[in-house]
């Protein structure tokens, strides 16, 4: 009895999984495709949002410099008596009669008053030279060698942090620009959008052969198969409302001779799906909601047109 009610338990949850599987079909562009070496990993997510009114870097104020402390009263009238008694001793000796100053000779109370005028003079003499050290690293001179702009707008920790190896995105899209050096990823990001869009009313269409120039072979014929079996189920799918939040690449490489990119899309939009004959509602909904996607372009190596070939929902 417990393998019996086991396996009826299996049943049910296939027949579930199916169902859920199947009413997914119908809602906008479903997720798929290839992304090359990268089609069973995880895209990589964005960097998080910034705040919405960032703050602009502005120029550190000027920073003055510690003054130096001035010396004391009293330190000041040892450093004249040392003085003085040093500029005394050295003139008795050499003009006052070759050594006879103080007793006729050099004794041990010149030597100390010697010494001690001497440390005092070199001890002042280092106190008004010395400068302080740098309220913060990095002010000076760059890491690299010569000193930058740029070093004068980081602390410390930014300079040591410039010093890490470039991301993967970085490398990536470094190696997209040899071969294409105006390829920019915001630019890029915005053309994915248009895309984003044009793909939503090819499904709502059911026809993409207007979109088979910006599709992969691969792409267009899974696209337009969901186009078919919206057309045989007489059911249309339909998304309005598209508000972008944000869109940016988050994935850039090289393989095989072929330039790949995926851009990140995050929007708010409207995605329900109608019975042609009684304009029911059948799936989704007349309600605002919040999506994030994947889309994955590729082409081959240079500055030549780019196709979508893969979408992934997060």
């Amino acid at each position: 009895m417990k393998s019996r009610a086991l396996l009826t338990l299996l049943g049910l949850a296939l027949v579930s999984l199916l169902l859920v599987d199947t009413g997914t079909v119908w809602a906008r562009a479903g997720g798929g495709g290839s992304r090359g070496s990268r089609s069973y990993s995880a895209p990589a997510r964005p960097s998080p949002v910034a705040p919405a009114n960032p703050m602009s870097p502005a120029r550190p104020s000027a920073q003055t410099a510690p003054s130096q402390p001035r010396p004391g009263i009293f330190g000041g009238l040892m450093t004249g008596i040392a003085g003085f008694a040093l500029g005394g001793l050295i003139g008795s000796l050499l003009f006052g009669g070759m050594g006879y100053g103080l007793g006729g000779g050099v004794g041990l109370l010149e030597i100390l008053l010697i010494g001690g005028g001497i440390f005092l003079l070199l001890r002042a003499f280092r106190g008004r030279h010395t400068a302080p050290e740098p309220a913060y690293a990095g002010a000076g001179a760059s890491a690299y060698g010569a000193g930058d702009e740029s070093q004068k707008w980081s602390s410390g920790a930014t300079a040591v942090e410039a010093l890490a190896t470039s991301s993967d995105l970085e490398r990536g899209i470094a190696h997209i620009r040899q071969m294409d050096p105006g390829f920019d990823p915001a630019a890029f990001a915005l053309w994915a959008q248009r895309v984003f869009v044009d793909v939503q009313e090819g499904i709502g269409r059911r026809d993409m052969s207007a979109l088979n120039d910006r599709l992969t072979p691969q792409e267009y014929a899974r696209l337009q198969a969901q186009c078919d079996r919206l057309r045989g189920a007489r059911q249309t799918n339909r998304v309005e409302q598209i508000q972008f939040k944000r869109a940016e690449v988050t994935e850039a490489w090289q393989e095989s001779g072929q330039d790949w990119a995926t851009v990140y899309v995050a929007a708010s939009l409207v995605d329900y799906t109608l019975d042609d004959t009684t304009r029911n509602l059948v799936d989704g909904s007349r309600t605002p909601q919040d999506v994030e996607e994947y889309w994955t372009f590729t082409r081959p190596v240079g500055p030549k047109a780019w196709r979508l070939s893969a979408i992934q929902t997060s």
